[in-house]
């Protein structure tokens, strides 16, 4: 009778479960989840550290907008064109795409804190130079330093992320780490234009030295390691570059409650720590993958418009309806609502849809603990909430472009900006998740990558929105854009379909090739102790052709003497 309730329970359960999809595998056959927590971190702990990295982030975006209000006012004091002085913001731009993928692939073997220190010491010191400079060619320069130094921390940030949360869980932690990617060029305009007016535009530099100064040494005291391949779940001591005071206090805790070390995983990922110099192959090489390439194209085109639109502001509005530069940097305000909100609201969708998916498709859902999904619908359970936002940016986009063209009534635009930054933000960060999921173990340099393609698709709308206004009319080229980008969304609904299967494969290649080092470092393994058995062999030739005679024994018949060998003994005696 015992046992009686429970397979009535299963039955009810299977009468009433969700149906399963076609070419799901039963639930006997789904990949268990693991017993091992995925991170030791608490939900508090993790929190605060994500919400600390997505403060790190925010001076990449800010630093390619605080000083747009002030371009005229540095052409004036350097006198040179505006034409030289926007091509700050367009080499800016480029070094934006393109540093992170030397950062990622060194985060990803030697931790999080190393990066993070590279990044805001170079960052840091070209404020300084900025600040101080009064040239022209220092200001190009020292900017696409400056570039360098900041843009890394996005990568770094999603990094973090992927070290602490699960893809279950992923989708509300990652809403609160692209925060600073848009609210950056909103609040960098508003600082930038008051610092200028009041106090100068090297007052710009000095305010951004101050700011990342102060985060600087936050991080350095308090932010813990969080790298995988440095400290697994986080419950290894990591190297002393990449030890921080909060780690020390948590690894005393530990101690003095009598928790061991897993030896094993202290093993594996010593076995692997290395501080390389940073290489952007990791970055190439995802960038280059079937399945990743779409995402990242379709995701780098939906920002070109975004930047088309954040860029074309200050040309239209001041342009249209006569705004001043304070009154310009206020337009920015309802375009960064409409990202704030998403930030925060998208997650939520991201995670249930997720659990929708798990529950059709039999996968167990469980918290904090490590899935394989290789058979899971991931593009399936991500791009289904990433659609309808994309579409919906792109008819706000459309719209937003007309109302312009006629000059309506500034509430217009001023609300299309919003749904606009709603639709685009929900639908970046949907795809910024995947390009994570389907990059296990590489959530830096996939971020990388993702920076790559937005940068520099990024930069080249930024330099012809303006030449397209003044060809085409302001409603005919924001209509351009965007229908552009509708033409080519049926690539998301190919991945949709087809990406589990190349996901697959990928996998499956992967895990021959590891199978084969694995296999070929077992054979180099096996030839040192091949060698030492033969020598032993040889050691012990040698010493049974240096034994001695210890007697010689006539025979009774009186023949030739007969030398016996033995051993020599310690005790003559007990030779017969």
């Amino acid at each position: 009778m015992a046992q009686t309730a429970p397979d009535q329970d299963q039955v009810l359960a299977a009468e009433h479960a969700p149906p399963m999809e076609p070419n799901a595998e039963p639930i006997s056959e789904q990949p268990a989840p693991s017993d091992v927590a995925y991170s030791v971190f608490t939900v508090p702990q993790k929190k605060a550290i994500v919400l600390s990295t997505s403060l790190g982030a925010v001076f990449s975006p800010m630093s390619t907008t605080i000083y747009l209000p002030a371009l005229n006012q540095i052409a004036g004091d350097l006198h040179v064109s505006i034409s030289k002085i926007n091509l700050t913001v367009t080499t800016f731009l480029i070094l934006q795409g393109l540093a992170p993928m030397m950062i990622a692939g060194f985060s990803d073997g030697a931790g999080r804190r190393p990066a993070y220190i590279y990044c805001f010491i170079v960052y840091i010191a070209a404020n300084i130079g900025l600040a101080l400079q009064r040239n022209y060619a220092a200001l190009l320069v020292l900017r696409c330093l400056q570039s360098a130094g900041s843009s890394g921390t996005v990568a770094l940030c999603v990094g973090v992320v992927a070290d602490l949360i699960t893809s279950e869980e992923r989708g509300i932690y990652v809403g609160y780490t692209s925060v600073p990617g848009f609210m950056g060029p909103v609040v960098g305009p508003i600082i930038g234009g008051v610092i200028a007016q009041y106090l100068g535009w090297w007052w710009i530099f000095w305010f951004l030295t101050i700011f990342s100064a102060i985060c600087f040494v936050l991080l350095v005291l308090f932010l813990p390691e969080t790298c995988r391949k440095v400290v697994g779940d986080g419950s290894i001591p990591p190297p002393k570059l990449n030890q921080s005071l909060t780690g020390i206090i948590r690894e005393r805790r530990r101690i003095k409650a009598g928790i061991s070390v897993d030896a094993a995983q202290h093993a594996a990922v010593r076995k692997d720590y290395r501080l390389k110099f940073p290489n952007p192959l990791s970055t190439l090489v995802i960038a280059a993958d079937k399945e990743s390439s779409l995402i990242l194209f379709c995701s780098g085109l939906l920002v070109a418009i975004l930047y088309a639109t954040t860029t074309g502001i200050p040309y239209l509005f001041g342009k249209i309806y006569g705004f001043d530069e304070l009154q310009l940097g206020l337009v920015y305000i309802p375009f960064g609502a409409g990202n704030l909100i998403s930030a925060f609201s998208t997650g939520k969708a991201i995670d249930w849809n997720y659990r929708r998916h798990a529950k059709k498709n039999g996968f167990p859902l469980t918290k904090n603990r490590h899935q394989d999904l290789t058979n899971f619908p991931l593009e399936k359970a991500r791009l289904e909430v990433a659609l309808p936002f994309l579409y919906i940016g792109n008819i706000a986009s459309i719209a937003y472009g007309w109302t312009l063209d006629y000059r309506t009534n500034l509430a217009g635009p001023l609300i299309l900006l919003f749904v606009f930054g709603y639709g685009c933000m929900a639908a970046f960060q949907v795809m910024q998740i995947l390009m994570v999921d389907i990059n296990p173990g590489n959530a830096a340099s996939a971020t990388a990558a993702n920076n790559l393609f937005r940068c520099l698709l990024g930069a080249g709308s930024t330099a012809v929105v303006v030449p397209m206004i003044d060809k085409m009319g302001v409603g005919w080229a924001y209509t351009f854009a965007s229908l552009v980008w509708i033409a080519l969304s049926p690539c998301l609904w190919l991945l949709m379909k087809y990406g589990p299967g190349w996901r697959k494969d990928k996998k499956e290649r992967q895990d021959r090739k590891e199978k084969a080092k694995a296999e070929k470092a077992g054979m180099e393994g096996a030839k040192p102790e091949l060698s030492a058995i033969q020598e032993s062999r040889v050691v012990e030739e040698q010493v049974q052709e240096e034994k001695v005679p210890a007697t010689c024994t006539p025979e009774a018949d009186g023949q030739d003497k007969i030398t016996r060998y033995v051993t020599p003994v310690a005790d003559p005696q007990k030779v017969d």
